[in-house]
């Protein structure tokens, strides 16, 4: 897996796509962020030559799929609740026929579920952190005592680091619930992993270099994401043996959640220890200037306009109904 070997772009036309909605927006905890790569896809598109749209959100998408406006989605919604990393809109694709860019409805919807991912990987024999599930009404501080601090919790169908607290005392506990639970869904408290925090880029079949993160700040949170201009990408984030084993647990991880096409891999290396850590599957990855998939896409030779066309290109493909 040391190696990048592409296989020669299998669309040369652009005319071959036809009518191309992009979807972004939506209604989803990361709007502006999937309003920032829509507009980077679009342009990048249009720069090659393809018919391509905006569509903000699903009810303007379904719309557009009933009047038969569009031959095919780039989906680039992120989140959930009017996102589009959940399965709904993939269901919706699905059902006009339509084919789309990323992983279908159960890749989208069981990768959107933290736990239910985690429980997947445990069962392929794959690593990620200790955790447990919060449901309404549970004592958080003994779950917390059960896993040991300190502890991360966070919305279990939320991205973008969106009511993510990491807690070192217990006193910090209550007030890291209450921000979690301004989302839907369950609550997950995951054991702290200390350590490098890595992230692996799947384009097809191939799992990119990876990418070692290294905020400005303690923490790689959304300001670190989205805004701060200090962060440090360092691509590939590992050398030798680690390279090449990151990689194949991303892919392995990505597999087993059900997920195809184009996604991205959160992995933590403890410091201790060296160990990996999966922590969440993104199927619809952000594509902004400060996003990770065009990254490492670069660094194995593909620049953003032919990562665009790449995944695009995935739709071609005769998808199963």
């Amino acid at each position: 897996m040391s190696a990048f070997v592409f296989p020669s772009l299998r669309i040369t036309d652009p005319a071959a796509f036809g009518r191309v909605a992009v979807l972004l927006g939506g209604s989803s905890s990361e709007r502006e962020v999937s309003l920032d790569s829509g507009r980077n896809v679009i342009e990048a598109l249009r720069a090659r030559g393809v018919d391509a749209t905006a569509v903000d959100g699903i009810p303007a998408l379904a719309q557009a799929l009933a009047e038969r406006r569009f031959d095919r989605v780039f989906n680039i919604l992120h989140g959930h609740n009017g996102g589009g990393e959940d399965g709904i809109v993939q269901g919706l694709m699905e059902a006009f026929a339509v084919p789309y860019t990323g992983s279908d409805v159960l890749g989208s919807a069981l990768s959107m579920d933290k736990i239910r991912t985690k429980q997947v990987w445990l069962a392929h024999g794959l690593p990620t952190p200790r955790f447990v599930s919060i449901g309404t009404g549970a004592d958080v501080h003994a779950a917390a005592r059960e896993l040991g601090l300190p502890v991360v919790v966070k919305p279990a169908n939320e991205g973008s680091s969106v009511g993510i607290s990491r807690v070192t005392e217990e006193s910090g506990l209550d007030e890291a619930v209450t921000l979690a639970v301004r989302y839907d869904g369950q609550l997950l408290m995951e054991q702290m992993v200390v350590g490098d925090e890595l992230t692996v880029a799947i384009l097809g079949d191939v799992a990119l270099p990876s990418i070692r993160i290294v905020p400005k700040g303690q923490w790689y949170d959304y300001n670190a994401k989205y805004i701060a201009e200090d962060t440090q990408y360092l691509c590939p984030g590992l050398e030798g043996e680690d390279e090449i084993e990151i990689r194949r647990i991303a892919l392995a991880a990505f597999r087993a959640a059900g997920c195809s096409g184009w996604g991205r891999v959160d992995v933590m290396r403890d410091r201790s220890s060296g160990r990996f850590y999966l922590l969440e599957v993104n199927t619809a990855p952000g594509m902004t200037s400060h996003s990770l998939v065009p990254k490492a896409a670069r660094q194995a030779g593909i620049d953003f306009e032919e990562l665009v066309w790449r995944v695009l290109e995935q739709t071609v493909e005769v998808r199963s109904a």
